[in-house]
C-alpha cells in the first residue's frame, strides 16, 4: 500500500498502478480494521466471562468433591452400622407383632421389643416388659431373647416372658416346646419344660409347676387373678388401664384376689373388688401439671371399717 502511494506522488499513474485498484485496497483495509474493532470488545468480554466462570467453578468443583466424599462416607457408615427395629405397646394397650422369620406374638402394655436387621440369620431380640411368643422353628438359627441380665434360647416353642424394669425380676412360663435359660454373667444353663414357671430375681433362679393359661390370658383381653396378693393386683391393673393406684392402708397388702375380667372397664373391675373384699375407693380425674401434661387418673383404695 505504501509503495502505491509513492508512485502516485511521483506522477507515474499510467504504467505502474491502477487507481481503482488502490481504492479497492483502501476500502478493504478500512473494513478489516472496523471488523477487528467490533470483534475485540466481544473477545475481551468473552475472556472476562471465561475467567470469571473458571474462578467460580473451581470452588464448586472442590465443594462438589467434598460433598461427594462426605455422602459416600455416610453411605458407607450406614452400611457398616447395625440397623435396629423396635416395636412398642403403649400403656393401656396390647400390640401384635410378626417378625421377619415368621415368629409371631404380642406385646403387653408398656412393653418394648427390638431386633437387628437383617434378622433371618441372627434371630436375637431384646425385650423390656411382657410378651407372648410363638417362635418359628429353625434348628440352624436358634431364637434368642435378652431380658435384663438374662438370656432365653429357643428352638421353636410357645411361651410368655415378663421382664418389666420396675419389677426387678424376669418371669418365663412355657406352654409347649423347650427353653434354655441362662444368667448372662454365668455359663450355667437351665432347661424349662412345658407348664413350668421360672423366676429370675437378684441372680437367683426358682422353678415351679403352673397353669400356663393364666399367663397368656392377657393376649385374649383377659385379666386373670388366681389368689394374687394386692400388690400384684395393683401393678397389673395400673399397667392394664394406664392409671396410678395408691393403697391408703398397709393392711391392704395382705389381701388376695381371685377373678377373671375380660374387656371390662376400670370402673367395673373396681366395683367387683369392692364387692368381694372390705375395701372402698376414690377416683381423682386427670389434672394438668405445670408443664401442660396431664397426670394419670389416680385411684386411692381404702380399707373399710368393719
Amino acid at each position: 500500500m505504501n509503495k502505491d502511494w509513492e508512485l502516485i506522488l511521483k506522477g507515474d499513474l499510467s504504467t505502474k498502478v491502477n487507481l481503482s485498484h488502490i481504492l479497492d485496497r483502501i476500502h478493504h483495509i478500512i473494513r478489516k480494521n472496523e471488523n477487528m474493532k467490533r470483534k475485540k470488545p466481544f473477545q475481551r468480554v468473552m475472556r472476562i466471562y471465561v475467567k470469571a466462570a473458571a474462578i467460580l467453578l473451581l470452588p464448586l468443583l472442590v465443594a462438589g468433591g467434598l460433598i461427594y466424599g462426605y455422602i459416600s462416607q455416610r453411605f458407607q457408615d450406614v452400611h457398616d452400622q447395625e440397623i435396629s427395629s423396635m416395636i412398642y405397646a403403649p400403656l393401656g394397650s396390647r400390640v401384635s407383632f410378626n417378625l421377619p422369620d415368621g415368629t409371631t406374638g404380642m406385646l403387653n402394655s408398656g412393653s418394648y421389643l427390638s431386633y437387628s436387621i437383617p434378622f433371618a440369620e441372627n434371630r436375637h431380640v431384646q425385650i423390656e416388659g411382657e410378651a407372648w411368643f410363638e417362635v418359628n422353628k429353625n434348628k440352624d438359627y436358634p431364637f434368642e431373647i435378652t431380658a435384663g441380665k438374662s438370656k432365653v434360647k429357643v428352638l421353636g416353642t410357645h411361651f410368655n416372658i415378663s421382664a418389666y424394669a420396675e419389677e426387678n425380676y424376669v418371669e418365663v412360663v412355657l406352654l409347649k416346646g423347650k427353653l434354655e435359660f441362662s444368667d448372662t454373667g454365668k455359663s450355667e444353663k437351665i432347661t424349662i419344660q412345658p407348664s413350668e414357671r421360672l423366676i429370675f430375681r437378684n441372680g437367683n433362679v426358682t422353678k415351679s409347676i403352673t397353669d400356663p393359661s393364666k399367663y397368656n390370658a392377657w393376649t385374649e383381653g383377659k385379666l386373670v387373678f388366681r389368689g394374687d396378693p394386692m400388690n400384684e393386683v395393683v401393678r397389673r391393673i395400673e399397667r392394664w388401664y394406664n392409671v396410678e393406684i395408691i393403697l391408703a392402708d398397709k393392711e391392704l397388702e395382705k389381701y388376695s384376689f381371685r377373678a377373671t375380667f375380660q374387656d371390662d372397664s376400670l370402673e367395673d373391675v373396681l366395683k367387683f373388688l369392692a364387692m368381694t373384699s372390705p375395701i372402698s375407693y376414690d377416683i381423682s380425674p386427670r389434672k394438668m401439671q405445670g408443664d401442660g401434661i396431664y397426670k394419670k387418673v389416680e385411684i386411692t383404695i381404702h380399707k373399710k371399717n368393719q
